[in-house]
């Protein structure tokens, strides 16, 4: 039983990565729940091991034209849409079981907002007595939307650290409502009340995020519990793209480094965590205040093995040798770097510098250091031309880095969401502000823009290649189609691995991985003869994807040229 519970929502998409969904916004505000004296449960509906296929919504019906069936090779992507994570019943019947008199549910992206809403549906009808409130990014930034459903009793816009407490308080008639910030709800009458963002004057002032209430069997990284941390909130640049940035409600902060060393500890000595992202948007921009705390990490956590990350990018002219030195001391195993183009014009459109020269800095760094380097990049965004991001691919192709390819969203909130209402480019509905869906059909058709996500891992796979695999592959690219026309592979479609963890089961996945390897290289060799963008079915059938025939040649034309 408890007083509160905390619900992160299932979601429904082609593909999970795990590790970027752990629940930490809610330990975050389960922390000062818990020293206020509320007993509180954290009901992770995204935390289980299974997945079911579901139909393509009406709205999203469109991408059958562009996502394939199964696709052995490492070209794929993805093809069958899913529900990941609990269903509607089972959350139901454990809020029912909670007794709690007070249910948040996270709603952090619009894209997945009627997941959220669902849940919050399947709540009210289970347990009709208690409140339910919303926080997140989307009713933060969509307040009027979200309040519209009968099932939300109230949001929390902006930081709830502080508002919520007081939100269960002012239920219980022990503080007035007026004094929770951040609040939004409708009166009887349906009258919208909604108060601008609640902002933490002092991230150390908060209690500790509770992560000991995080599944931490779900997420783990090489058989060892992960973790989530930022160290800071907000950013203080102003990229057109981002909703978060110096022009937004949050403002750019940081924890003190004693502060961000408190959540490591707990993470490491408390629930054994080894794998580590930072989630913040710009952790490294303040450079004596991340040179501080990575060489109290070092000196700290020295011995425990840790793998330390920043997967929402870093910002290359914020990296020089001393740090990125350091970084690797700390635990750092990689730069992910935010290059997003090349092309002077859009980066005039993006808000956004040329970082080429501080980027190509930050790859000498990792080389010498042992780290391994993702460049990220935004393609199909309003205005951006589809040959302009060919051109940022081609510029990443003799680069020591894997090419991180990002099909632009309008974010609620950002300068590019606003630019696209006024130029009528929005989706028709907000499960379409994702990536996977190619929102934008505007200078960057959807096809140019599916063909850049798979000339992506093209070149990724070429470049994963050393050298006596190239020269294999280019000995391919000059062989001829066989006599009828079609061309012609020679390969048997690779065993699927089995299912269990036996000795047996380990050999099949090896040996799967080097066949699909040996698909991938013949079907690259077919690319780079032919311009054309090759899949091979589990049964071995060899099927065209669609793409942008104009892209691939002018890709496969630039990588010849740079490898001949």
């Amino acid at each position: 039983m408890a007083d509160i519970l905390l619900i992160q929502p299932p979601i429904c998409d082609f593909y999970l990565t795990a590790k970027r969904t752990v629940p930490y916004g809610l330990a975050c505000l389960a922390g000062p729940l818990v020293m206020e004296g509320y007993s509180v449960e954290i009901l992770d509906g995204i935390a289980v091991s299974k997945s079911k296929k579901i139909a393509l919504p009406p709205e999203m019906a469109y991408l059958k034209d562009f996502y394939s069936g199964p696709d052995i090779s490492p070209f794929s992507m993805f093809h069958d849409f899913r529900r990941f994570g609990l269903s509607s019943e089972a959350i139901g019947e454990r809020a029912r079981n909670s007794g709690a008199f007070l249910v948040g549910v996270s709603s952090l992206f619009s894209a997945y907002s009627t997941e959220a809403l669902q849940t919050a549906e399947e709540v009210k009808r289970n347990c009709p007595e208690a409140v339910i409130v919303l926080g997140g990014h989307h009713p933060t930034e969509m307040p009027e939307e979200v309040l519209r459903h009968n099932c939300v009793d109230f949001i929390i816009r902006g930081e709830a650290e502080a508002a919520l407490p007081l939100l269960a308080k002012a239920i219980r008639g022990e503080v007035p409502m007026e004094s929770v910030p951040g609040l939004g709800f409708r009166s009887a009458g349906g009258k919208l009340f909604v108060k601008s963002p609640a902002v933490l004057e002092n991230l150390d002032d908060v209690a500790l995020p509770a992560i000991e209430l995080i599944d931490r069997d779900f997420y783990r990284r090489r058989r060892q519990p992960g973790s989530v941390i930022a160290a800071s909130r907000g950013c203080p640049l102003a990229c057109s793209f981002c909703s978060i940035g110096s022009s937004s409600w949050s403002g750019f902060r940081v924890k003190s480094v004693r502060r961000v060393l408190e959540e490591m500890e707990r993470a490491v000595f408390g629930i054994g965590a080894r794998f580590i992202d930072f989630e913040d948007e710009n952790i490294s921009y303040c450079r004596q205040w991340f040179l501080d705390l990575l060489k109290e990490i070092e000196s700290r956590f020295r011995g425990c093995g840790l793998e330390l990350r920043a997967m929402n990018g870093l910002f290359p002219p914020s990296l020089d040798e001393e740090v990125v030195r350091a970084m690797k001391a700390a635990g750092f195993t990689a730069l992910n770097l935010s290059l997003c183009s090349t092309c002077p014009g859009q980066l005039k459109r993006f808000n956004r510098p040329d970082v080429r020269e501080e980027f190509e800095r930050c790859l000498l760094y990792a080389e010498k250091y042992g780290l391994g380097a993702v460049a990220y990049i935004i393609a199909g965004a309003p205005g951006q031309g589809p040959r302009d991001s060919v051109v940022d691919l081609l510029y990443l192709a003799p680069k020591a880095a894997i090419a991180g390819v990002s099909v632009f969203y309008p974010a609620p909130g950002s300068a590019d969401f606003e630019k696209c209402r006024a130029q009528n480019l929005l989706p028709a509905a907000l499960s379409l502000l994702r990536s996977t869906a190619l929102p934008l059909s505007h200078t960057t058709t959807r096809e140019d823009s599916i063909t850049l996500l798979r000339l992506g891992r093209i070149l990724n796979f070429f470049k994963s290649l050393d050298a006596a695999e190239r020269d294999e592959v280019l000995r391919l690219s000059r062989e001829h189609a066989c006599d009828d026309g079609k061309p012609e592979l020679g390969l048997k479609p690779p065993a699927l691995p089995l299912r269990h963890s036996d000795a047996g089961a380990i050999s099949s996945r090896d040996r799967a991985m080097s066949e699909r390897r040996e698909v991938g290289k013949a079907l690259l060799g077919m690319f780079l003869r032919e311009g054309v963008i090759y899949g091979m079915s589990p049964e071995g059938r060899l099927f065209r994807h669609r793409a942008s025939d104009a892209l691939c040649r002018e890709f496969r034309s630039g990588l010849l040229d740079l490898f001949p």
